[in-house]
């Protein structure tokens, strides 16, 4: 099946009769061709903080530092030092987003189309991605990278940098059973059974082709999938999207797209948003505020959002190219 992404609304978003030519059709097929939208999985794995109303605009996590090993044999009759705790804090700060788009009366009278419930869609569509843009790409920015190494005749040459990456630096099993062994000499917890990759189908794509991956359809238990899952290799799950982050710029080698592909234990990351300031849809209609001649309507929405990395140890980030897709691949 082949999917189409089409504009609805002129692109400057002033849908009058005049940018709004193809509404008004004599004849057409009722019906819209649907946008093809992709799964949004970057909230799927956090752990979840909301902020009461009145209580800032910034958020502190806390957490206390493991105590060292306590291997020097008490004497007799002496009591030990104490040892300090030690706390650390992490803040991060809320920030609202939003989008709209302006329907005029004349729009509404003339259109084929009910604007307001296609508006609604397309702006249902904008705030998804913009909510999991926001939480994908403070993930991306952690501190723990595995470059795929470059192959040559079959022999394997380490990488210490984005930009030195080439279209033979794919990702195969051997990079994900060296991503759990990180975190799990980190002491990280699984999520669930065990550690989630989240990667773009690009990427996926080179990993596939490997005898030890094992699709999602030859699961035992299919029903304890997660959204987006396609399969797994040894203890990790992977959750293919198309919103997996992709760099395409002068940090990367020239004309190569490099993927970044996510593998999570649990309590890696939280999420947060206001209590009371969650994702809100907005309709304004005809002659509302300044509008005496009812000409003008609007429909929106907004949301307050934050997202943090909370434990850098429980993440790594594997970044490769494709040797099949890596030249065609944009920047998200």
């Amino acid at each position: 099946m082949m999917n189409f992404n089409i504009q609805l609304f002129a692109d400057n978003l002033q849908n009058t009769t005049a940018t709004m030519s193809k509404e008004m059709k004599t004849f057409y097929e009722k019906r819209l061709i649907d946008q093809a939208e992709p799964r949004l999985v970057h909230d799927q794995f956090a752990d979840y903080y909301p902020v009461p109303q009145n209580g800032g605009k910034t958020i502190e996590f806390r957490k206390y530092d493991s105590l060292p090993k306590a291997t020097t044999p008490l004497t007799e009759g002496v009591t030990p030092n104490g040892q300090a705790l030690n706390v650390t804090t992490i803040t991060s700060d809320l920030h609202q987003y939003g989008g709209w788009t302006p329907l005029t009366d004349v729009l509404q009278m003339t259109a084929i189309d009910n604007n307001v419930v296609q508006a609604t869609s397309v702006l249902a569509s904008q705030s998804g991605r913009t909510m999991d843009t926001i939480v994908r790409d403070i993930l991306a920015g952690g501190t723990n990278v595995i470059y795929a190494p470059k192959v040559s005749g079959g022999v394997e040459s380490p990488v210490s940098s984005r930009k030195t990456l080439d279209k033979s630096c794919t990702l195969t099993p051997k990079l994900f059973f060296q991503a759990a062994a990180q975190l799990g000499a980190m002491n990280a917890d699984p999520i669930g059974d065990s550690y989630i990759a989240i990667i773009h189908p690009y990427a996926a794509y080179d990993l596939k082709t490997c005898k030890e991956f094992i699709e999602v359809h030859k699961y035992a238990d299919p029903d304890t999938m997660f959204r987006g899952e396609i399969g797994k290799l040894g203890n990790i799950r992977f959750i293919e999207t198309s919103e997996a982050k992709i760099w395409k710029d002068t940090t990367c080698p020239s004309g190569l797209a490099v993927f970044g592909t996510l593998v999570l234990g649990a309590h890696a990351y939280g999420v947060t948003e206001l209590e009371g300031g969650g994702l809100e849809h907005i309709v304004k209609q005809l002659g509302y505020g300044d509008d005496p001649l009812n000409q003008r309507a609007s429909v929106g929405w907004k949301a307050v959002k934050t997202a943090e990395r909370l434990s850098e140890q429980y993440m790594v980030r594997i970044e490769s190219c494709s040797a099949r897709y890596s030249a065609k691949a944009k920047a998200n």
